[in-house]
């Protein structure tokens, strides 16, 4: 079972670190670079013009690894984690169009929410429908620690789409730091792996090893400091890997736990937003979570270690809730 975990490991990062050597050279020459906003860190403007398609580093590497495996797995029918991947392809694209708007527009503001999710809730609300009607996931809703589901009819799916719509925009709201929202997910994808080794499913031991290698090679570029950034297609087609293999696993709560960086930036987003519209002041110095620790003096790399810490210990807790329900 291990081949299934070091082989797609190993060729999906050689693949994205190959990759990166064309194209990190190819956007710099079509001036795809990045627009920094004044109402970010002063010192982020020196990152202005660092090119900002890198997703397609982890998620090439991540398509040629199960591509390479696709007739290696006995499946009897399930075809969960090509859906799933799917759906992270379909949140890439949803992310590649807003990238292109930005490039458009001249700045760093790229589609408007509604346009968003005019594009997000089908991908979702496909995904949802492909898993129930295939009889990959129940109506029920495992509660962690508690080891217990309960039955929520159709609303579970009603659930399950807007979940998986959060996780989408709140890994594209931690994508900030050089290095953090790579370093996150790829230590969730870890835990994945751990997850689907125990359930011996190779399929899904395939596809969590390819992105995390992905994510690896990815890294070797976007770790402080950063010559590349994933954008848009890359922290889209990571929130859909992430919320779809956690509807896969049927653990959509547990996302609240090893997710937490992605919630803590999304949500101090939300109160920020709120608050300053109903008082006109501002609760953190900066939203989102992550740039207002820079403002308060942290180092990026500080930050990077910090999520990552965290990311783990909510991961090993976990790890612990699905071992126990199993």
């Amino acid at each position: 079972m291990y081949y299934y975990i070091i082989m797609p490991l190993l060729i999906s990062m050689c693949a994205a670190v190959l990759f990166g050597r064309v194209l990190i050279p190819f956007l710099k020459s079509i001036n795809m670079g990045q627009k920094i906003l004044d109402i970010g860190p002063r010192w982020h403007k020196s990152k202005e013009g660092t090119p900002y398609l890198g997703g397609l580093l982890f998620i090439a590497g991540t398509l040629l690894a199960v591509l390479l495996f696709l007739f290696f797995i006995e499946r009897d029918g399930d075809y969960t984690d090509l859906y799933t991947l799917a759906m992270a392809c379909g949140y890439a694209l949803t992310g590649f169009i807003d990238d292109y708007a930005k490039r458009i527009k001249k700045h760093n503001e790229g589609l408007n929410r509604t346009q968003k999710f005019a594009l997000q809730f089908p991908v979702a609300i496909i995904y949802v429908f492909v898993l129930a009607y295939n009889g990959a996931i129940l109506p029920e809703l495992f509660i962690p620690f508690a080891n217990i589901s309960i039955d929520m009819g159709i609303f579970y799916y009603i659930f399950l789409v807007l979940g998986i719509v959060y996780i989408v925009n709140s890994v594209n709201i931690a994508d900030g730091i050089d290095g953090m929202c790579g370093t996150v997910t790829a230590i969730i994808m870890a835990m994945f792996a751990v997850i689907f080794y125990k359930d011996a499913s190779y399929s899904g031991l395939v596809l969590s090893s390819a992105c995390l290698g992905g994510l690896i090679g990815y890294l070797y570029y976007n770790f402080y400091p950063a010559k590349i950034f994933m954008g848009d297609t890359g922290s889209g087609f990571l929130g859909g890997m992430v919320a779809g293999i956690a509807v896969w696993l049927n653990i959509p709560l547990l996302i609240l736990l090893f997710g937490i960086v992605y919630i803590i930036d999304s949500v101090s987003s939300m109160i920020q937003i709120v608050y300053f519209k109903f008082t006109g002041k501002r609760i953190f110095k900066i939203a989102p979570f992550h740039h207002n620790l820079e403002l308060r003096g942290w180092s990026e790399l500080k930050i990077v270690f910090f999520a990552a810490a965290l990311t783990l210990g909510a991961s090993a807790l976990s790890l612990a809730a699905v071992l126990i329900r199993r």
